[in-house]
C-alpha cells in the first residue's frame, strides 16, 4: 500500500460564474474534480449552480461585485477558511454594449471599465498571493475584440487592457512558478448578447479551453488561446 500522502483536491475561483462561460467552466471543472468557488453578484443563481454541483463541500457560491476591492478581498478569505487553497483564479467577470461612442451612456461605460478593467485587475491583486503559495494558474477573460478594434466600441478598448493585463501579469509573476493565460473567444452564444447569435460557439467550447490550458504539465504555461466559431470571419 502506498504511504504517500493524498492531494487535497484543486480549487478553482471563478467570477462572473453565475451564467454563461463562468457557469460552464465551473460544470465542467467539477465534473474533472475541481473544488470550485463560484463568485457573482447574482447569489440567488449562484446558490443554484453551487448546489447543482454538490453543495457547499463541493462548491461555494460568494456574493462578489468585482469592482469593490472588499468583496474581493472577502471572496479570497472565503476561499481561502473554506479550502485552504486557490489553484486557479479564472477572471472572468465583464460584460459588453452597443457600438458607436454616441450610442451608449457615460454611466454604463464607467460601469463597464469598473467592471472589465479594473475589476479584472482587482481579481489578480487579491488572487496572486494564494496563487503563488499554490503555484497555481492565473486566467482572464478577454476577447477576440481585445485583438482588433471594433468601430465604436467601448467593449474592444476595455478587452484590449484586459489584454495588455494577460501579458502584464505574466511578465510580472516570472520566476513565481504561477501560470497566465487570456481566453480570447470571438461569437458565443451565451447571455451576453440580447440578440442570440447563430452559428456561434457555446459557452461549454470556451470551457474546454479553459480546462485544456488549466491540464497542462507545470513547465507548460499556454498563454493565449483564441477561439472563433468556424462561420466567424473576423
Amino acid at each position: 500500500m502506498s504511504t504517500e500522502p493524498v492531494s487535497p483536491q484543486p480549487v478553482f475561483l471563478i467570477t462572473g460564474a453565475s451564467s454563461g462561460i463562468g457557469a460552464a467552466t465551473a460544470r465542467r471543472a467539477h465534473a474533472e474534480g475541481w473544488r470550485l468557488v463560484l463568485a457573482a453578484r447574482s447569489l440567488e443563481r449562484l446558490e443554484g449552480l453551487a448546489e447543482e454541483l454538490g453543495g457547499p463541500e463541493h462548491a461555494l457560491a460568494v456574493r462578489c461585485d468585482v469592482s469593490e476591492w472588499e468583496q474581493q478581498q472577502r471572496m479570497v478569505k472565503v476561499a481561502l477558511e473554506a479550502f485552504g487553497r486557490i489553484d486557479v483564479a479564472f477572471a472572468n467577470a465583464g460584460f459588453g454594449g452597443p457600438r458607436g461612442f454616441l450610442k451608449d451612456t457615460p454611466e454604463h461605460w464607467r460601469e463597464m471599465v469598473l467592471t472589465n478593467v479594473y475589476g479584472a485587475a482587482l481579481t489578480l491583486r487579491a488572487t496572486i498571493p494564494a496563487l503563488t503559495d499554490s503555484r497555481g494558474h492565473l486566467l482572464l477573460t478577454s476577447s477576440v475584440a481585445g485583438r482588433r478594434a471594433l468601430p465604436g466600441s467601448m467593449y474592444s478598448c476595455t478587452k484590449h487592457a484586459v489584454t495588455a493585463m494577460g501579458e502584464a501579469a505574466r511578465q510580472d509573476l516570472h520566476g513565481t512558478g504561477v501560470r497566465v493565460t487570456l481566453i480570447e473567444p470571438g461569437m458565443v452564444d451565451t447571455p451576453f448578447f440580447e440578440n442570440r447569435p447563430t452559428d456561434a460557439l457555446r459557452d461549454e467550447d470556451i470551457a474546454r479551453a479553459v480546462l485544456y490550458a488549466t491540464s497542462q504539465p507545470p513547465h507548460v504555461n499556454v498563454n493565449e488561446i483564441l477561439i472563433r466559431p468556424t462561420a466567424q470571419q473576423g
